[in-house]
């Protein structure tokens, strides 16, 4: 079946745990910004959490639970062993050595600096050494499978690539654009700074480079989230995928537009000339389309499944759908959740209503519906399909399983609606006085708060529902699981249909094009300017 099924387990295993200590950080947010009188309450204990939420969560569970998917689908799809599995192995062990660095560094205290690690804030040396590990080790996972792809590619010409083959060749080139962005900025920033062989950093050229990476880091998680969607889904709900060629076509749109967008994160900031702020906003305003295509495409599959289940009506069809079952329920609450973030996307790169909610609790609640949901809830929705087959053990506590979905989709609105709304009243988020000094104006974001403490209060519920699902199958899951794992067939056969969005090498080059019309010509114009620099800042 999948000859490198322990490669990918591993991968998925620490993903989990990863997901697991997260998920306690979050919970001692939420219950600090309630602020409740707890003995650990403190700044530095409530930095040091947000930290390790947001690397915990955003780079490393998405990082190693896409790395196994990966190896999965390559396996499956090809029908081959891959080429290069002792690289694999140092892969995984080299991005996993990075992870214990840099969650080290984050536990202990000494790099309370959050997700982004924007400069000055300084951290330990072990902090971007441990993260650059990490990617280090992406970077072998993807030349694995893109070795194993060519060579299969050359033993059989002119074959159409498998669908869920695409999608993954589509995240790891979107990958490969957008990493160089934060490896310059580790390599030639921040780890000399860290280690005193540079004494001021530039805080905007650092933000930049960052940005480089972190708004298709976005697309690296909700890529292989597609693929969940458009292959694996339909077949859970019992029916068939829409349209081959509409789902290629998405795979296609990301691997063109999701590198040049990220001067929307930096429409505030100094130093960048408007007109290249107005470039990014255009591509990421364009790259709403492939999302509006899924929606399209994903929903009209699960209406054929419930059609093919008997349905005739207009909307009898959603009745059909397995509520009941984790696999479906955790990808169609993520997709709903989607949807409603999806539109504040599109405020979130307007200059004028980003101006509004920039650095406000708004962009935290966009940011858990997004990727917290979007790309979190169906991850999980593929560990309750994936890890029975891999560990051929049952699902256990499945009551567990089949409520999990709701709680978190109950836990996101609580979090995610109240942040939206204290946000457009004008929260800052990442303070941690819960009072904000005596501010009067904050009496009027108390109860926002609140709210917002106790859906993570669910959040945390669910997460640990679903962590006691996968150590319970784990390790006394009832052995004998023989199911195998079969992807979605399309309504009708992809065939010749749009053979041209299986050229990946054209499509790379001109995302390659664009990368280099979006960042070359601002990133040298800032380097000849006169910079000044900054010295390193610790707070804790």
């Amino acid at each position: 079946m999948i000859a490198s099924r322990r490669l990918a387990l591993a991968n998925f295993w620490v993903g989990i745990g990863a997901f697991g200590i997260a998920s306690v950080m979050a919970l001692m947010q939420a219950l600090s910004r309630a602020d409740l009188d707890l003995p650990w309450r403190t700044p530095g204990m409530y930095y040091m959490s947000v930290t390790a939420h947001g690397v915990l969560m955003a780079l490393v569970f998405t990082t190693f639970i896409i790395m196994g998917f990966g190896y999965v689908v390559t396996e499956r799809t090809l029908e081959r062993a891959l080429v290069g599995r002792q690289v694999a192995w140092v892969g995984f062990w080299v991005a996993l050595a990075g992870t214990a660095a840099a969650a080290v560094a984050i536990l202990t205290g000494n790099a309370s600096i959050l997700y982004t690690f924007y400069p000055p804030l300084m951290a330990h040396p072990a902090f971007y050494i441990g993260a650059t590990l990490l990617v280090v080790g992406s970077w072998l996972w993807c030349g694995v499978i893109l070795r194993t792809w060519l060579a299969w590619k050359k033993d059989n010409p002119g074959a159409r690539i498998p669908l869920p083959l695409v999608g993954m060749l589509a995240a790891i080139f979107v990958w490969l654009l957008a990493t160089p962005g934060v490896a310059a900025e580790m390599l030639f920033q921040l780890i000399p700074w860290s280690l005193g062989l540079k004494e001021t950093v530039d805080p905007v050229l650092a933000r930049t480079l960052f940005w480089w990476f972190g708004h298709p880091l976005v697309y690296f998680w909700l890529i292989p989230a597609y693929v969940v969607w458009y292959t694996v889904t339909p077949r859970v709900a019992g029916g068939k995928l829409f349209s081959d060629p509409l789902a290629r076509l998405v795979f296609v749109l990301f691997i063109v537009l999701s590198t040049p967008v990220g001067f929307h994160h930096q429409l505030l900031d100094p130093g960048i000339p408007a007109g290249w702020k107005f470039f990014h906003t255009m591509n990421t305003e364009l790259i709403l389309f492939p999302s509006f295509v899924t929606a399209f495409t994903v929903v009209a599959s699960f209406e054929v499944a419930g059609r093919m289940k008997g349905a005739t009506g207009w909307f009898d069809w959603l009745e059909k759908l397995p509520w009941g079952n984790p696999q479906f329920s955790s990808v169609a609450l993520a997709m709903l959740i989607f949807a409603i973030g999806g539109f504040g996307g599109a405020i979130n790169a307007a200059f004028g209503m980003n101006a509004m909610v920039h650095n406000t609790a708004w962009i935290q609640g966009h940011f858990h519906l997004t990727v917290g949901t979007a790309t979190a809830l169906t991850f999980m929705g593929l560990c309750y399909w994936l890890i029975p087959i891999l560990t051929k053990r049952e699902l256990e506590l499945g009551l567990l399983a089949r409520v999990q979905p709701y709680i978190w989709f109950m836990g996101m609105l609580l979090f995610s609606v109240s942040n939206h709304l204290t946000g457009l009243q004008g929260m800052p988020r990442r303070v941690y006085e819960f009072d904000y000094g005596g501010s009067p104006i904050a009496q009027e974001w108390a109860a926002g708060t609140g709210i917002s403490a106790l859906g993570g209060v669910f959040l945390f519920v669910s997460a640990a529902c679903f962590m006691a699902v996968m150590l319970g199958t784990g390790l006394a899951g009832k052995k004998g699981y023989e199911e195998d794992i079969e992807f979605a067939e399309p309504l009708e056969p992809a065939g010749d249909k749009a053979r041209i969005l299986d050229k990946m090498w054209l499509w790379v080059t001109i995302g390659v094009v664009l990368v280099m019309a979006a960042y070359a010509v601002p990133i040298i114009q800032h380097i000849m300017m006169d910079t000044f620099g900054s010295t390193g800042f610790r707070l804790f």
